[in-house]
């Protein structure tokens, strides 16, 4: 698959999840039957090792079998993909960008270095470097809210600026003024924000989402952003709807209980009843009770009575 430009890069992209059995390996054959599933969803683009894929729990050997397959099967299924290649160690994150770049995925996505927090001077040879091993692919930045630096649309400035082919981000979003400053960027950018904010986002200017909501069911999600530009106040309606279940009955799963967003995008998966993914995670974090799933479903369901109608 050629390189995608930021202009090429929009829509909703679907994660690949990382399904662990109780000795803690992972479950190929479940991976793979999830994966096909999520090919077919008609979604624009698929990607690896997001927070979801526990790129951070992983052995090379691992990292390696998981972006063949994906490169492979995305590519026979003639879907653009991207492969995850961050690390909290950035010499590995180079290893790693090396290794898989001969897959010809449309973008490489990075993390910045995680265990110091770079100054801004580190960012940029960070970034410089790593966008040099990539070349010609380009690099999206997974900077999620709990990064140790969390990049402001100054920085994203910055770093197109310098002309360090980053051609889009995977970020959190903003106010007003943040969409603002990152709609007039010096070159063109592809910023994504999170799938429960994707109409908002979109309609502001984001180029779309890396779904946690395409996690939750990936032909649901693509239902809805079709809506979105045939049905924009019903797709709206939606958002508030998805909104409120999460504030009420996910993010306290977070902030009470102590659940990470891993966990989170677990859950929604087992609640959406698509995958056998399951929700434990890796050694040593916590996935959510399976016993749970039945009843945060049924209350999905009625904030969001329609949302999983018609998915054939």
């Amino acid at each position: 698959m050629k390189p995608f430009s930021a202009e090429e890069i929009h829509g909703v992209w679907g994660t690949v999840l990382l399904p662990i059995l109780k000795d803690q390996s992972i479950d190929w054959e479940v991976l793979e039957h999830a994966l096909k599933f999520t090919l077919d969803a008609g979604l624009n683009g698929i990607y690896t090792n997001g927070s979801a894929g526990e790129f951070y729990n992983q052995t090379e050997a691992e990292f390696d079998k998981l972006s063949e397959l994906v490169a492979q099967e995305a590519e026979n299924a003639g879907v653009p993909f991207q492969l995850g290649c961050g690390h909290l160690n950035p010499l590995l994150s180079l290893e790693r960008v090396n290794r898989v770049k001969s897959f010809s995925p449309c973008a490489l996505q990075v993390i910045l270095p995680d265990w110091i927090k770079t100054n801004n001077k580190e960012t940029l040879k960070f970034l410089e470097k790593t966008a040099s091993a990539a070349a010609p692919i380009g690099l999206v930045i997974y900077n999620p809210p709990h990064a140790k630096k969390k990049l402001l649309p100054e920085d994203y400035a910055n770093i197109l600026m310098e002309g360090i082919p980053v051609v889009g981000c995977k970020t959190a979003g903003g106010d007003k003024e943040w969409y603002s400053k990152m709609n007039n960027l010096p070159k063109p950018f592809s910023y994504f924000i999170p799938g429960h904010f994707m109409v908002t986002g979109i309609t502001q200017g984001a180029k779309g989402t890396y779904s946690n909501i395409a996690c939750m069911h990936p032909k649901a999600v693509i239902k809805w952003y079709r809506m979105m530009h045939e049905e924009p106040e019903r797709a709206q309606l939606i958002e508030k709807q998805l909104l409120l279940f999460f504030e009420r009955e996910i993010l306290p799963l977070i902030l009470e209980e102590g659940y990470c967003d891993v966990a989170i995008d677990k859950f929604l998966a087992s609640i959406g009843d698509w995958s056998m993914t399951g929700t434990r995670l890796r050694w040593p974090y916590s996935g959510i009770d399976p016993e749970r799933i039945i009843n945060k479903r049924r209350k999905l369901n009625k904030y969001v009575p329609e949302f999983f109608k018609e998915l054939d």
